[in-house]
């Protein structure tokens, strides 16, 4: 659509030709949402906003982004993981928790960090939801676990939510001792109530003299159980853990000692790589492996998403960008499996950071029978040779109408998602556009599980698109009106109609899902490569191999 913008005198004049205000180009539209995308990312690092942060420093002690980019190795990323956690709810944006991917002394850690900004780093329901994904991410690639604490605990008037379900935090910590990946808590403030079994139960504890405050209950409820009168530092000073309970491995002196400390340990984990070891960009001591950069320009790539997400783009201008260039030991960016056939679902092997790839990439939206064979032959084969794959999703679903049931698109779709589900090959899922109905679950949405999963700004996720769903729910309407002998109120419905596809457009966007923590973070798509050349080193802290066992594949 265009819109004209002519003045009282250009209008008065038929001469004139109305002045065209043109459609924003794909970059601009891009942009304008990596914008608000900066924004919501600055909620999360305000915290409990600036008179907090600043009666934080008053206090000497450090953001929890400070002490995060103390710890890790100079020079390298810190991955963030669900930076937009709580986003859309009552809580403040980020959890009051951070967490995410860095490398201490060569070694890559999963650290979280309390924001006591926010309620005294309380934890909320989304901080469970949010500490869970981190749990889990460190159990599945074998990441040792940097805990910095400074907590009040429970958010009191929520914990009908976090209360139950939050014994699954203290189950993670001591599953992941016995499974021998260590796990390391430096306590920079209070860690009151159950906050008190991080580091009772973390293998190494490193306390602050003076400011760590590690008790089940504070003096005011020990007044209350027992009448006996304490204070803070008898109850559980860090000078205390560390001279009579014995709680405390380490004291620092400060909240840099601490974070000395804490690199120490980690330097001395005897931690080693167990995959297909490839050096990248995260500060990898694993190994080293030469490559080449992309083909093509990744600043190019806000230039590949439609404003529309019907209108459809080819992948593999996205893979150009993302994967290695040719060079003496990548012969070829792409090398495409099945071409011919199935053309609305691109398939190949690729190499990002040196690490080879197999990628699925939508090309057209939709999913035919085609299409879903191509991709089961392809899993099973990256399965064979224990190749990493990677899911690249733009999909409106599986074809529906009359000759494609009849020409068997469910049981075709079943093999599909048969073979997501029992591959064990990492799994990485990137959402670039449209990723609606049951082929989210064919392209590896987060039901399935994917070792990592990103989205883009332009990405939307839905049972189906708003239009659709709403027009869905007026013909529903419509019929049952006449199997009642009632007349339909078209013009009534139009409002119902409205409502309902304004509420699903709001909870298709990223930001809603992202705050749900349905993926690992909304990230700018020229990052996508580095990103993923830090997920790939990640995942090979464990073995990679595949299976031959799949599912009863109906044929």
């Amino acid at each position: 659509m265009t819109t004209t913008d002519t003045t009282a005198a250009d209008a008065a004049s038929p001469d004139v030709e109305p002045v065209e205000t043109p459609e924003p180009s794909r970059r601009d539209s891009m942009l304008a949402k990596l914008a608000d995308l900066d924004a919501e990312h600055a909620k999360a690092v305000l915290g409990g906003g600036e008179r907090a942060i600043e009666r934080h420093h008053k206090r000497d002690k450090l953001l929890p982004r400070e002490r995060i980019e103390l710890l890790i190795d100079p020079g390298t990323a810190f991955l963030e993981l669900s930076p937009l956690a709580g986003w859309g709810s009552d809580f403040a944006v980020g959890a009051s928790v951070v967490t995410g991917i860095g490398v201490i002394e060569g070694v890559e850690c999963l650290i979280t960090a309390n924001d006591p900004t926010v309620k005294g780093g309380a934890s909320n329901p989304w901080t469970l939801k949010k500490g869970f994904r981190a749990s889990q991410i460190a159990e599945e690639n074998n990441l040792p676990t940097v805990a910095l604490v400074e907590s009040g605990g429970a958010d009191l008037p929520t914990q009908k939510d976090i209360f139950i379900p939050g014994g699954k935090m203290f189950r993670d910590i001591t599953r992941s001792s016995a499974a021998r990946v260590p796990t390391i808590a430096l306590v920079f403030g209070n860690s009151t109530a159950g906050g008190a079994y991080i580091p009772g139960m973390s293998d190494y504890t490193v306390m602050v003299k003076e400011k760590a405050k590690v008790f089940l209950g504070g003096p005011p409820l020990v007044k209350m159980a027992t009448g006996e009168e304490s204070d803070d530092e008898s109850l559980g000073g860090a000078e205390m853990h560390a001279r009579i309970s014995g709680l405390a491995d380490y004291l620092a002196v400060d909240e840099h000692d601490a974070i000395r400390i804490g690199r120490r340990i980690v330097a001395r984990l005897n931690q080693q790589k167990r995959g297909r070891a490839a050096g990248v960009s995260t500060g990898s001591t694993s190994g080293s492996v030469t490559y080449a950069e992309p083909e093509a320009d990744p600043e190019e790539l806000l230039d590949l998403i439609p404003t529309d997400l019907k209108e459809p783009f080819d992948p593999r201008d996205v893979i150009a960008r993302i994967a290695d260039g040719r060079s003496a030991t990548n012969g070829a960016v792409f090398d495409e499996f099945k071409p011919l056939y199935g053309n609305s679902l691109v398939t190949g092997w690729a190499k990002i950071h040196g690490q080879q790839v197999g990628i699925l990439a939508n090309a057209q939206g939709v999913l035919f029978s085609e299409e879903a064979q191509k991709a089961t032959q392809f899993i099973q084969l990256a399965n064979q040779v224990d190749v990493p794959l990677l899911f690249l999703q733009n999909t409106t679903g599986y074809m529906v109408g009359a000759e494609y049931e009849q020409g068997g698109i469910i049981k075709h779709g079943a093999q599909m998602i048969n073979a997501v589900s029992n591959s064990k090959v990492p799994h990485l899922t990137v959402v670039m556009a449209a990723s609606y109905g049951a082929g989210n679950y064919g392209m590896n949405g987060r039901a399935f599980d994917p070792r990592f999963l990103f989205t883009w700004p332009s990405a939307k996720s839905a049972v189906m698109g708003p239009a659709q769903l709403a027009g869905v729910l007026e013909i529903v309407a419509k019929q049952s009106a006449e199997s009642k002998g009632q007349e339909f109120d078209a013009e009534g419905f139009g409002a119902i109609k409205a409502m309902v596809e304004a509420q699903i457009e709001e909870q298709s966007m990223p930001y809603f899902l992202s705050g749900m923590v349905y993926d690992d973070g909304v990230i700018d798509p020229r990052d996508t490569r580095t990103v993923l050349g830090i997920c790939l080193s990640v995942i090979n802290n464990k073995p990679i191999e595949g299976t031959d066992r799949f599912g009863v594949f109906r044929m």
